[in-house]
């Protein structure tokens, strides 16, 4: 992978990491290497309809956990954060 392809990946994964110094670095750096806006803008782009799609998926499973009778049991994926889910 060239440095330019790292450069837009690192812009969207700061974006999808809700990272607002990684992306300011990484924004200025792309500019700084000649990348065009019109691509970073398309890295962002695709990085928030990424980001929009979990944040929904998050939701639902928020809303189906809450309304749930035995809200107990979990039945989403096993956690890292350490829950005890």
């Amino acid at each position: 992978m060239d440095e330019r392809m790292k450069r837009l990946l690192a812009v969207a994964a700061s974006v999808g990491a809700n990272c607002h110094p990684c992306l300011a670095f990484h924004v200025g750096k792309a500019l700084e290497m000649g990348i065009e806006r019109s691509e970073i803008r398309e890295a962002v782009d695709q990085a928030k309809a990424v980001r929009k799609g979990a944040a929904a998926s998050m939701d639902a499973l928020a809303l189906k956990l809450v309304d749930k009778e035995a809200a107990s049991q979990c039945e989403a994926p096993k956690p890292s954060c350490g829950c005890s889910c």
